[in-house]
């Protein structure tokens, strides 16, 4: 589809009238990828070990809260196997003014004990061995193999959820519902359209404070309510 006419679309005042949820989704598609060519994490990593643990760190907390902790966290503990001999107290202190230190610390610890024991001191690259770690669920996992492989998988976090229904893409109540949906919607380039969901979110569709006139998919916005999982 030529720009000029998605961007017709886009501005018509109803395009979900004349519009399928599969041809909105393909013009959505377009429009993420054409704003945000080459979208990245926003997490600071070196290797697959750094990005696991920047990952499982990141949850319901922000990158850049991570990004503070990390630069100390590596130094003390450049690799899976020094993490699983860690003494418990000093990574906590490490890593306190991450939300959740407590039970992140605890993961971190036996996720490296993991990996050393199951997976001879080598982070796995498939997400059902991922998963198999403490503190690794689905959203996790996914967002290891879409950053470092880029793999087609779609990750619903926070940010990815409420756009994605703010834009009428989904209507589930669960993460990995809408993780789901959006695949079967988008099937392919997952790993950018992830990406792009997250920066979006971040920056533009905002939970509380959505900055809607610089929105360049406003017009197939069906509320700028704060949708959350269940």
């Amino acid at each position: 589809m030529a720009t000029s006419q998605k961007n017709n679309l886009a501005k018509d005042s109803n395009p979900s009238k004349k519009l399928s949820k599969k041809e909105r989704a393909q013009i959505i598609k377009s429009l993420m990828l054409e704003h945000f060519p080459a979208p990245k994490t926003e997490l600071k990593y070196n290797n697959l070990y750094e990005l696991l643990v920047c990952v499982m760190l990141s949850a319901q907390c922000t990158d850049k809260r991570v990004n503070i902790v990390t630069p100390a966290l590596f130094a003390k503990y450049p690799t899976v196997s020094l993490l699983a001999k860690a003494d418990i107290n000093e990574l906590k202190s490490l890593i306190s003014s991450v939300s959740f230190f407590n039970n992140k610390a605890k993961n971190l610890i036996t996720m490296a004990n993991q990996v050393m024991d199951d997976f001879n001191g080598e982070i796995p690259k498939d997400q059902d061995s991922l998963k198999s770690l403490a503190g690794v669920g689905q959203k996790t996992a996914n967002v290891v193999l879409i950053e470092y492989f880029e793999a087609n998988l779609m990750a619903v976090d926070t940010h990815v959820f409420r756009t994605s229904h703010r834009l009428n893409l989904s209507n589930a109540s669960t993460a990995i519902q809408t993780e789901s949906d959006l695949s079967k919607l988008f099937k392919t380039d997952l790993d950018k359209l992830h990406q792009a969901f997250v920066l979006f979110g971040r920056y533009t569709c905002k939970a509380l404070k959505p900055e809607c006139q610089k929105c360049f998919v406003s017009t197939f916005c069906k509320t700028t309510k704060n949708f959350k999982p269940l």
